[in-house]
């Protein structure tokens, strides 16, 4: 069975009431940083936790050192965990807007830790569950505290000096999962420099879905991502984006599409530029 697994609205509501079901609302904005909390507590999936990118997701910031969502301390992420009631054999229902980009971040977080069964995206995420017209409410769940005890697969990872030697290796996939105006450094709304890290390929997350906002069928991510790994190796692709999170997108649908769960660079961009002696590039 694949890593990233989906699941529809209503298939959702038909197992509401399942004992050990763990459903999260990861909703974010980076404009608007309050706006997943205010969303949530306005209305949200009945029994849904809320999971803040920033306060749950994410560690903290360390100016000209770390990118803008660096990666939460493993027993930090992991207590948080079991603040929302997961247990090791919860099943874990993961949701946002509708994109699945930090939804996705959750979905990555849980596998980094060990969670690798049970976790589910909500294809089309809040937006196709209005759309079915399911049930929302504005009442905050009781929860039980879990016992989730996780470990971090270090794996999983590539860091920036690591990265920065291999460029160049003809080997290497380094799969960049910002827009094309962003990659090529025509424009950069978010980072003080623009551009992207040299011999990287662009793959916009935004990509991944189809016109209705919901996840291509495996068979076209594969020919998506078929077309730029080429014959490299699996194990020499590398997923990145400005800070960590949509790349994690790129990682669920790759999985989706049936390849192994490449690694994360997960600094990113935003952590790549935080050092001058680190290549730059612009254009294709």
């Amino acid at each position: 069975m694949s890593l990233a697994q989906l699941i529809s609205p209503a298939q959702l509501s038909a197992r509401q009431d399942e004992p050990g079901l763990i459903i999260l609302d990861c909703r974010f904005s980076l404009d608007d940083p309050a706006y997943g909390q205010r969303s949530y507590a306005e209305s949200h999936i009945p029994k849904a936790r809320f999971a803040d990118l920033e306060r749950d997701l994410s560690g903290p910031v360390t100016r000209g050192v770390t990118g803008r969502h660096p990666l939460p301390a493993p027993e930090a992420l992991a207590s948080r965990l079991r603040d929302w009631g997961i247990r090791a054999d919860s099943t874990i229902v993961l949701y946002d807007d509708g994109p699945g980009a930090f939804a996705a971040r959750a979905w990555w977080l849980l596998a980094w830790l060990g969670k690798r069964e049970g976790v589910f995206l909500l294809d089309g995420g809040l937006k196709a569950w209005r759309d079915a017209e399911m049930c929302l409410t504005a009442v905050e769940p009781t929860v039980e505290p879990g016992d989730f005890q996780g470990q971090p697969d270090a794996s999983l990872l590539v860091d920036a000096d690591t990265l920065q030697q291999r460029l160049g290796d003809a080997s290497l996939t380094l799969l960049d999962a910002r827009a094309l105006p962003r990659f090529k450094g025509e424009v950069e709304p978010i980072d003080p420099v623009a551009g992207h890290i040299p011999g990287a390929r662009c793959a916009a997350f935004t990509d991944n879905l189809g016109a209705d906002g919901r996840f291509l069928p495996a068979g076209e991510l594969k020919q998506r991502f078929a077309a730029m790994i080429g014959e490299r190796p699996l194990d020499d692709v590398v997923a990145y984006c400005g800070s960590g999170v949509t790349a994690c997108h790129n990682l669920f649908a790759l999985s989706l599409a049936g390849y192994p769960l490449a690694r994360l660079y997960a600094g990113s961009w935003s952590e790549w530029i935080t050092n001058p002696d680190r290549p730059l590039a612009k254009g294709d």
